[in-house]
């Protein structure tokens, strides 16, 4: 099977901090914040797009990223197709980087990211190709004018599609967030996620969730939850080997709802297949970087039951 998976490609700069935020962030003097943190470094092949593409690859299905990148992307077209990910959906703006993400995270796992969207924000000049096979399409973070055409093109071409407003959520109003939600089957977020879309749309997390078929709320170390109708299903976390870097956890649990939706799977057994991919990852360091196939996952689900 098929998912069309529209949102960013980007590099991810991703930075260690061996100490707190807490202890250097004075609450009463944000306004003159000056701050600095002594880190470590890696660049990674990341962006929400990618790093869906590369867990539901190795789940064994075909994602297609539609997705706009910079004249730099030369590497990253590299690695996807050494991992027999598809790059015909995607679209090089010449006079343009790639998306860049800087991330720092503290020794108690909290982050501060900034971003530039170089060639992302250009999305809507890419539109998504026909695919016989495809079953199912997400739309995660990307830039408002081309998530809204993408997700009209979406229903045009009668793919149900998971909504994933991501960091993405602040730069939408509220109508075109109520517009979003209406044509969406699934909705994804986590729980500040959560918070921020009900209070920009004025609605309860139950009042949106009754308007798709789904609503997922993801909880980090607590697990998640699955509105589904009146029903909360309550998913517990997964205990990681090792917590190295909670970057890209949530794109891992969202691969597993791509490849479960179209197998009619029941929203637990995807809640806990996604959870577990989400500790795979914690274990490792950047977001492309962990390995499993859909036979060891279900080993291992098997065997913690």
């Amino acid at each position: 099977m098929a998912a069309v998976i529209c949102g960013s490609v980007a590099y991810d700069n991703i930075m260690g901090f061996d100490g707190k935020f807490s202890e250097y962030i004075l609450p009463d003097q944000l306004d003159i914040l000056s701050v600095a943190f002594t880190v470590d470094l890696r660049k990674e092949f990341g962006g929400c797009a990618g790093n869906i593409a590369y867990n539901l690859r190795l789940l064994g299905d075909e994602p297609l990223i539609v997705a706009t990148v910079g004249n730099d992307f030369d590497a990253y077209e590299a690695w996807l197709n050494k991992n027999h990910i598809d790059t015909g959906g995607i679209k090089t703006i010449p006079e343009k980087l790639t998306a860049q993400c800087f991330i720092t995270t503290d020794s108690d796992n909290n982050q501060l990211t900034s971003f530039h969207p170089g060639a992302m924000e250009d999305g809507h000049l890419n539109t998504i190709p026909d695919h016989a096979e495809t079953t199912i399409g997400i739309l995660g973070p990307a830039s408002t004018k081309g998530t809204l055409e993408h997700a009209d093109q979406l229903v045009k071409k009668s793919i149900p599609f998971i909504f994933d407003p991501g960091q993405s959520t602040p730069m939408f109003n509220k109508d075109e967030l109520n517009q979003l939600i209406d044509l969406s089957n699934w909705i994804i977020v986590n729980q500040y996620e959560a918070n921020l879309l009900s209070d920009k749309v004025e609605k309860s997390i139950q009042d949106i969730s009754n308007q798709v078929e789904a609503m997922i709320v993801t909880k980090s170390g607590e697990g998640s939850e699955m509105f589904v109708g009146e029903e909360v299903i309550a998913v517990s976390p997964y205990k990681a080997e090792r917590v190295c870097d909670p970057t890209g956890c949530g794109d891992a649990y969202r691969a597993a709802l791509l490849y479960g939706i179209p197998r009619s799977m029941s929203w637990d057994e995807m809640g806990q297949m996604g959870s577990l991919m989400g500790a795979i990852k914690v274990a490792q360091y950047g977001t492309q970087n962990h390995q499993f196939t859909y036979e060891s996952l279900q080993q291992e689900l098997q065997d913690s039951s």
